[in-house]
């Protein structure tokens, strides 16, 4: 299988690092059996069945999981027979006509969340000719959906990390659910992202508990894999301790090198790096460990599984969705992002079938001393004179007078900046930028992209009626100041230690703690899940009743509402400084 080489492989086998800087590949440990690697200890444990249930994510591949566990099954003298399920799907056109409404037409970004099952791609006649081969020694049904065989046989499932489906899907080496051609990169994710995922997770949480085996394929040929029922008991004890997914990084038009120069691992040929996926959920894995060895799955798996621990009082509100996410937007010697905005609530749930909505927040992790933030706009604006020059700028190709609009604001270290729906925005260059924001992320409406190409030499989207749909007018000038900017408050403190309140906007369902101390705080989780990065120092211990976990300088990590309480020490050198964000309470 062709893959996109520009980006890393997640290796079996966790290789040495430096164990004083940030982890790009933190895995957890299992609570008990182990992790196997390779399809000739998958096909002795198998071995031994008569019918066999291969289900799994978009994206596997299928032909080389059959013909080397068919190989070897035969190697051990079994005699096998194989079921494809994809000769049970309905026909692409009639795939097509389930789909359509769900893809948002010639947009090229934006579909609506689909409200289609697994079942509906399935001609249930077709189905129902699938018997149980008594002829083989075994049998295997294999494919995405073959759970829906109606044949008892052990479940063994296959995942893989959204990032390596993305790869794989640029090199065009997969295509959509029920489909056999390609579509342009673009168009198979805006399809997998409003279609093929939540069909499948809606599938993923229904057989988890059945799961007898769990296989992580996204190596070529060197499949890790564990029993069922040990991923069930280790992502209950991640539910009561803390948790950290692997981050994963994406090139970009603006990207910078900050993340490039200090986060060891990453591949050096790559241009820059302008986003790491630090908690997207969506599109995060985790990894678990056994000396050495390691299998992701994806991280719904845990929300599937725990909700309730994991979130606790929110879990009423958000279900499986987990509702905040940390991410980085890294513009070091790289260039401003798009002027932009995000959905209204009612907005994003009308026309895209959200449950919620895209407010974001920008922390400043680090900053040269001229970087700014834009934000809010000139206490002058008229919006029909803004839209027309927009859409001048669109139609010549002439520069905009951003500033002439859109306020530009200094932005230096530990700074907040709040950016509720509706407000026009973008990170200047020479910023390092945690988001902090809910867990929607795609739903950005670009107004102006400064004239420039994207990587492949492409315009990139521009969502003027979209935005101006959304946009507040009213903030604007004086305003900016007085609601878009957090006034840090120290709420308690001791003599080595202070807790700030960094207050959000009134449309912000979380709300933000930092924490400043020289030796160590104890935290309450009351009820609510944490999320947390060193933002400062170097380096501090997670100190829980079953034991201690350190991180490092801009490490994001959860402590899931079970956990209850926890403390913080620092160990490095200098002052730690934490940022926590969680649900508001009101917000529940």
């Amino acid at each position: 299988m062709k893959r996109d080489t520009s980006q890393y492989l997640i290796p079996a086998k966790k290789g040495k690092r430096d164990n004083s800087s940030y982890d790009i590949n933190p895995s957890h440990p299992i609570t008990e059996g182990k992790i196997e690697i390779g399809y000739h200890s998958l096909a002795d444990r198998i071995s031994k069945e008569k019918t066999v249930i291969l289900d799994g994510y978009v994206g596997v591949d299928w032909d080389e999981v059959m013909s080397v566990l068919v190989s070897c099954l035969e190697e051990c003298g079994l005699s096998v027979s194989a079921f494809d399920i994809r000769n049970c799907l309905k026909s692409e056109s009639e795939i097509d006509v389930l789909v359509e409404p769900y893809l948002g037409g010639d947009d090229p970004v934006f579909g609506r969340r689909t409200t289609l099952k697994l079942k509906d791609y399935f001609d249930p006649e077709k189905i129902d000719t699938i018997q149980v081969d008594k002829t083989t020694d075994i049998q295997l049904i294999y494919g995405t959906g073959a759970s829906q065989s109606k044949i008892d046989g052990i479940l063994v499932y296959f995942d893989l990390p959204k990032n390596e489906l993305q790869f794989r899907s640029r090199a065009k080496a997969i295509t959509n659910l029920g489909f056999s051609t390609t579509k342009s990169p673009k168009q198979t994710y805006k399809h997998f992202y409003f279609v093929d995922w939540i069909v499948l997770n809606r599938e993923k949480k229904k057989l988890l508990p059945e799961i007898a085996i769990i296989v992580d394929q996204q190596r070529p040929d060197e499949p890790t894999w564990m029993e069922g029922e040990v991923l069930r008991n280790s992502l209950s004890k991640l539910s009561k301790s803390y948790f950290r997914v692997r981050p994963w990084f994406e090139p970009g038009v603006w990207g910078g090198q900050w993340m490039k120069e200090r986060f060891s691992g990453l591949n050096p040929d790559v241009p820059n790096y302008a986003w790491s996926f630090e908690m997207i959920v969506p599109e995060n894995g985790l990894l678990f460990e056994e000396r050495g060895t390691l299998l992701e799955v994806s991280f719904d798996m845990l929300m599937f599984h725990e909700r309730e621990n994991v979130l606790g009082k929110a879990a009423k509100r958000f279900q499986d969705e987990f509702p905040i996410r940390f991410d980085f937007l890294d513009t070091f010697q790289g260039g401003n992002l798009s002027v932009q905005c995000h959905p209204k609530p009612k907005y994003i749930q009308k026309n895209f079938g959200e449950n919620f909505t895209q407010d974001e927040t920008y922390y400043i992790l680090d900053a040269t001393d001229d970087a700014k933030v834009y934000l809010g706009f000139q206490q002058d604006i008229h919006p029909k004179n803004f839209k027309k020059a927009l859409k001048h700028s669109e139609e010549t190709g002439e520069e905009l007078d951003v500033e002439k609009y859109v306020m530009k604001l200094p932005a230096k270290k530990h700074d907040l900046f709040l950016i509720p729906h509706g407000t026009v925005h973008c990170s200047g260059k020479d910023t390092m930028v945690l988001e902090i924001s809910a867990t929607p992320y795609i739903f950005t409406f670009k107004m102006y992209d400064w004239q420039r190409l994207d990587l492949e030499g492409k315009p990139r989207p521009i969502n003027i009626e979209r935005a101006f749909d959304n946009l507040n007018f009213e903030r604007k000038g004086k305003i900016v100041a007085k609601t878009l900017i957090s006034k840090p408050v120290v709420t308690a403190s001791g003599t080595t230690w202070k807790k700030v309140h960094l207050p959000t906007h009134p449309d912000h369902f979380y709300d933000i703690y930092r924490y400043e101390f020289e030796k160590e705080i104890g935290i309450e989780t009351f009820g609510q899940c944490h999320i947390l990065m060193l933002v400062e120092g170097i380096s501090i211990a997670l100190d829980l009743v079953e034991g201690s976990k350190t991180f490092y300088y801009a490490e994001t990590f959860a402590v899931p509402a079970a956990t209850g309480s926890y403390k913080l020490s620092n160990t490095g050198k200098t002052k730690a400084k934490v940022v926590v964000a969680f649900v508001k309470d009101e917000a529940c």
